[in-house]
């Protein structure tokens, strides 16, 4: 019998010692990221038959479990997801939101000095220093749009740098997981260090997207990033990579590699960091520069219009303050053809009419059967068909689409950007001050005029043998049903024969002047031709473009864009604020949870010590007194 207790008591010794190991281990590991609490679990030795009764055998460590709730450990990658894609989105807009309220206030500012400047103008139009001041503001509002696009650019990069950054820690992850599944399989998925490391890798996996965990019944797990992309299949590793963009080189694009092969992720679907950083980059950078791009254009054509309706202290008609907005610096990114064309088409597009662009992106398609070329725009999803008109696609807002060179193949697209590098590109062309057009040509409508002809100044040339002397008037009597003109002189004398003319244009006597028309009559248009350095009525017409709703179809003025895009960009930040602030919540009530369930507890554990220590020394304490009875049972037997 007293073997027997000795047994019994050797087996309870063995187990309080593995006790005490565990509750040690979970102690020591407290603070260690990723820890999942051990139990050592206890069970009774089978029972020994002696006579007509059953005797307990002692006890054993039956298992040492690892305290584990799927269900919660899911809720957290779910919740750290979120959290990461937030807080990812908070900090990008945080930035953006600075870059436009700190730097970018120089842009409105730009806008008001050279307004300033031109009322300036207009109160003494022959002055050269004012003259100069104009020109200096405007080559400054230049500086500014091209100094912000340079910070947008900078964003770009950063933007692009991070997602790279991130498909390299998520290839290292992917690696990893591979091995511990090998090591996993190993052991049947039983190994707790293996599986705590494993679930550390897969909890990081989720900050950077969303993870789809797959357990194996080889103790291995599969992992699924965004529910597409097999990142993990048993103990092979895929990889992701970043490639040039399509149809734009500059905008990485995110591709799994399996072997040889490679397929584009839809970065919609990929959710925390990684998705954060294409949302912000595609839903806010991107339209940010294009608003930024077609503020640019406004500005150089409204004030290139401008000018070319005065004379210049030379008594020409003005040229371009700013650099000209279809010319091929300014035009740079407006279309990018996808890598998928089969087509040979090299398109360019032409700005016709700043007023009516929107800012907005369109994806240009093009149908052989039947023959159609639809444009989406990316933005509201509304399709326009186009027609083509020679080489030339038309029916656009503000832009037609010219064909270069090659042509379509079925299923062709592009992306068309009409804004796109006009930040980057705008400049003052303009160096001479006296280039500056202050006064205004009269063109006067006769009294009887049927009210449905206008005419629209191009150019003058003083050079011309036929111009009039200065101060004299022309009048142009146009015949729009038969599109003849005749023109008289100042003492109404016809200066010839009536001539044809080619709408919308007439060219005569050193005038080039476009004709508009809603209905077909004979009116007559009185040109003045009186020219004084002192007339300021083109610079009070430019000065007054600051008022002008010249943008968004009527709707907007040049600073309203600006200030629409500023507000834009605010409200996201303050909106990406609110839900950093709600998913953080969310992922630490997660949190919480699986630490209550697989957290160490220092008091519980301080409490278990004890329990094992007393445990220990009574099984201890059994075996003490086992060996006296059996030193007294041979001592009475001698």
């Amino acid at each position: 019998m007293s073997m027997d207790l000795l047994n019994i008591a050797r087996t309870g010794v063995l187990a309080s010692q593995a006790q005490l190991a565990v509750t040690s281990n979970n102690i020591t590991n407290a603070n260690t990221q990723g820890y999942h609490r051990q139990v050592a679990e206890q069970s009774s030795l089978e029972s020994q038959r002696l006579g007509d009764n059953f005797y307990g055998a002692g006890t054993y460590i039956s298992d040492v479990k690892r305290i584990y709730n799927e269900y919660a450990a899911r809720e957290l990658r779910i919740g750290q997801t979120s959290a990461s894609e937030a807080q990812t989105t908070q900090t990008k807009m945080s930035e953006l939101d600075q870059l436009f309220s700190q730097i970018g206030k120089s842009i409105p500012q730009g806008l008001n000095d050279l307004f300033a400047s031109l009322n300036s103008l207009a109160d003494l139009p022959d002055d050269m220093g004012i003259r100069g001041t104009v020109l200096g503001s405007a080559g400054q509002l230049a500086d500014n749009l091209n100094q912000m696009q340079s910070h947008l650019d900078g964003q770009m990069k950063q933007t692009n740098d991070q997602i790279a950054g991130i498909t390299d820690r998520i290839n290292e992850i992917s690696k990893e997981l591979g091995q511990l599944n090998q090591e996993l399989m190993k052991s049947q998925g039983e190994d707790a260090q293996l599986l705590d490391r494993q679930d550390a890798l897969i909890q990081e996996l989720s900050q950077y997207a969303q993870v789809n965990v797959i357990p194996l019944d080889t103790g291995a797990k599969s992992i699924m990033l965004g529910g597409a992309v097999m990142l993990v299949s048993g103990e092979v590793s895929m990889s992701l990579g970043t490639t040039a963009g399509d149809p734009h080189p500059g905008e990485l694009r995110v591709v799994a590699k399996i072997g040889s092969q490679s397929q584009a992720i839809d970065p919609a679907k990929m959710g925390g960091q990684l998705g954060a950083l294409f949302e912000f980059r595609d839903e806010t950078l991107i339209p940010a520069e294009l608003e930024l791009g077609q503020l640019s254009l406004g500005v150089a054509d409204a004030f290139n219009q401008a000018n070319s309706q005065g004379f210049d202290l030379n008594g020409e008609m003005g040229q371009n303050i700013f650099k000209d907005i279809n010319d091929p610096t300014m035009s740079v990114g407006r279309v990018g053809g996808f890598g998928s064309n089969t087509g040979s088409a090299n398109l360019r597009v032409n700005i016709d009419d700043v007023g009516l662009l929107s800012g907005s992106s369109y994806e240009l398609t093009y149908t052989a059967a039947p023959v159609s070329y639809s444009l989406k725009d990316t933005v509201t999803g509304s399709v326009t068909p186009l027609t083509l008109n020679g080489t030339q696609l038309e029916g656009a807002n503000g832009f037609s689409i010219h064909i270069d060179s090659g042509v379509f193949a079925d299923g062709d697209k592009f992306e068309i950007r009409p804004s796109s590098g006009a930040a980057a590109s705008i400049a003052v062309d303009m160096t001479d001050v006296k280039g500056i057009a202050a006064a205004a040509p009269k063109i006067t409508a006769d009294a009887a005029n049927s009210g449905n002809t206008s005419v629209e100044m191009v150019s003058v040339s003083r050079g011309d043998p036929a111009f009039p002397p200065t101060g004299s008037e022309l009048t142009f009597e146009i015949n729009t049903t038969t599109s003849m003109f005749e023109v008289f002189d100042a003492n109404g004398t016809s200066l010839g024969v009536p001539a044809a003319y080619t709408p919308p244009s007439i060219s005569a006597h050193g005038f080039s002047f476009d004709v508009a028309t809603t209905a077909g009559a004979t009116d007559r248009f009185t040109f003045d031709l009186s020219f004084a350095p002192g007339d300021n009525s083109n610079a009070v017409a430019m000065a007054k473009l600051s008022e002008a709703k010249l943008m968004n179809s009527g709707g907007s003025t040049l600073s309203d864009v600006y200030q629409g895009t500023k507000i834009s960009v605010g409200g996201k930040a303050k909106a990406a604020d609110i839900a950093a602030g709600t998913a953080q919540s969310v992922y630490l009530q997660a949190y919480n949870r699986v630490q209550s369930e697989s957290g160490v507890n220092l008091d519980e554990e301080a409490a278990n010590l004890m329990r094992f220590q007393q445990a220990y020394q009574a099984s201890a304490r059994i075996m003490t007194t086992a060996n006296e009875i059996f030193d007294t049972l041979f001592n009475a037997v001698r």
